[in-house]
């Protein structure tokens, strides 16, 4: 059975890295890989009473903006979505689409939006990869279509070092390894995790000096090395254990702490609240400024090197558990000299912690988004709870690719 094709023009980029254009019934369509002002053949991949998904047959009528892209698996692979366009189009792109969620979803009307912090480095710029392996053993990501491992030959967004190891690595078959990640800390060292759904350490032979991991079901067993890496922004030391968090972009991760800085008032009488601190990287900076630091984490491992991290320090708690729980106790002992930043998940804050978080009153929240569509939502509630959103700045943790970091300001 073919599927329906259609000529269509599209109109603008989406969030989830998709262009969207009109089916002559009106419905939106969504296509990948596709650029705004394009006429497009498409052919129907999903057909919904309300919209459509397509694959991009072939481009009728290029946009000025498109160019060749760097990747020869661009197009086929999943890791990126927009090689096609200048570095520069693609932070106008995604400044718009941020603006555009906090419009729609969080009803916001002129948006405080600034132009987005672009990244130093186009390429190159990951210190964490994620591979999966093909039947055959290869390295390869997840393809475009989501539903089989692509092995690749070459990839431009890994950190150098990264990117000179990750074609020696091979495997027998996919039996014994689930996924494959690659982190590089200071100093160019390396660490090769290998997940699996089995307790049984995989074999693997390696000649090169690095850190190896074995890890199920969250334990992390060291098979080579160490069992963190260490990483450097403004001159502190992070130690990021295996399964810890950590920002992917080095350098950025330096702009989003610079640009924090400048942006919370803390004096020896404030107390900041840092909710989904990971391994510490804001509460690092502010625990010399501060009365009291008070971090808040569910990831163990993220809660032991968060201790080491501000070891130095003895104004900082920790609550190792989920927002949810730990806000709500917080609410009676906090003041309005409290201010507070979140960095929760993809899926943004947990309702009852957003809801404590405003019974606590903090003068000032910074709120660091990796969605723009969870942090819309959670905007909206900020607002309603007696916020005024003063601006949002967009950072590009992850160029070629649709994910958009953001840093809100929130002021009582």
């Amino acid at each position: 059975m073919t599927s329906a094709t259609f000529d269509i023009t599209l109109e603008k980029l989406t969030y989830g890295g998709e262009a969207m254009g009109r089916l002559p019934d009106g419905r939106a369509v969504f296509v990948p890989f596709g650029l705004p002002g394009e006429q497009v053949r498409v052919e129907l991949t999903e057909d919904k009473k309300n919209f459509a998904r397509g694959k991009l047959i072939e481009v009728l009528n290029a946009s000025p903006d498109r160019i060749a892209s760097k990747c020869k698996h661009f197009g086929k692979c999943g890791g990126c979505h927009y090689q096609n366009l200048s570095y520069e189009n693609q932070l106008q792109a995604k400044t718009e689409i941020l603006r555009d969620q906090l419009q729609r979803i969080g009803k916001i009307e002129n948006p405080p939006v600034k132009q987005m912090v672009a990244s130093p480095l186009e390429w190159n710029y990951r210190n964490h990869v994620q591979f999966h392996l093909t039947a055959e053993g290869k390295v390869g990501f997840v393809n475009a279509k989501g539903n089989s491992v692509l092995p690749i030959e070459e990839c431009h967004l890994p950190e150098a070092g990264i990117d000179a190891f990750w074609r020696d690595l091979q495997f027998e078959s996919n039996k014994d390894v689930e996924r494959v990640f690659l982190r590089a800390g200071q100093g160019e060292e390396l660490m090769v995790v290998l997940e699996s759904e089995t307790p049984e350490t995989p074999e693997f032979e390696i000649e090169a000096d690095v850190s190896v991991v074995h890890l199920f079901d969250e334990h992390a067993v060291v098979i080579a090395g160490q069992d963190n890496l260490i990483f450097n922004i403004f001159g502190k030391d992070f130690q990021v254990s295996a399964t810890s968090f950590f920002q992917v972009n080095t350098k950025m991760a330096e702009k989003m702490v610079g640009y924090i800085i400048t942006q919370l008032p803390v004096s020896s009488s404030t107390t900041l609240l840092d909710v989904y601190c990971g391994v510490g990287l804001f509460s690092k900076f502010f625990a010399a400024k501060c009365q009291t630091v008070i971090g808040i984490e569910t990831s163990e491992s993220a809660c032991e090197d968060f201790a080491v991290n501000l070891d130095e320090f003895d104004n900082v708690e920790l609550y190792e558990g989920a927002a949810e729980e730990v806000l709500p106790g917080l609410a009676g002992r906090l003041d309005s000299s409290t201010v507070a930043i979140v960095d929760p998940p993809r899926a943004g804050i947990e309702r009852h912690a957003l809801d404590a978080l405003i019974e606590i009153q903090p003068q000032m929240i910074a709120y660091v988004s990796c969605d723009p569509s969870t942090l819309a939502r959670d905007a909206a509630r900020f607002i309603n709870g007696g916020y005024r959103l003063v601006e949002v700045t967009p950072f590009d943790l992850f160029p070629q690719t649709y994910h958009i970091e953001s840093i809100s300001i929130f002021e009582k």
